[in-house]
């Protein structure tokens, strides 16, 4: 069971998946596989044996003009919609409201109240 609190997901944000993909296969000995996305793009989940351990998401876009490539982390909550209220009133700015991924969890993306951006999400398994 995903715990309240915890770092649950590490995400690549890339602009060349396949670079990426052989960095990380040659280097660490990760293997990838393929997830359709609604909108006709593909998610990449990294895998270390049977053990999924991040994933790669293509930035493109004009929203990521200007963005660098970077490691995007996701904290587990217990519930993404209540925490949110509990940031904002804390000095959090929401940059994405929730959003829900069908088998995946709910997510949202927000500035911790010194502007770090993250993730937080409620795991699919945590609600059962």
């Amino acid at each position: 069971m995903v715990e309240h609190g915890v770092f649950y997901w590490n995400e690549l944000m890339t602009r060349d998946t396949e670079k990426a993909r052989a960095f990380y296969g040659k280097s660490i000995g990760w293997t990838f596989t393929e997830m359709p996305m609604d909108g006709g793009s593909t998610y990449i989940v990294a895998n270390l044996g049977d053990k999924h351990v991040g994933g790669m998401f293509l930035m493109e876009g004009p929203h990521f003009e200007g963005v660098p490539e970077h490691w995007m982390s996701y904290i587990a909550v217990d519930n993404v919609d209540e925490r949110l209220e509990l940031a904002v009133a804390h000095g959090g700015e929401v940059l994405r409201p929730p959003f829900d991924v069908e088998g995946i969890g709910r997510i949202a993306i927000l500035k911790d109240a010194g502007g770090a951006v993250m993730g937080w999400m409620t795991p699919a398994e945590m609600t059962g």
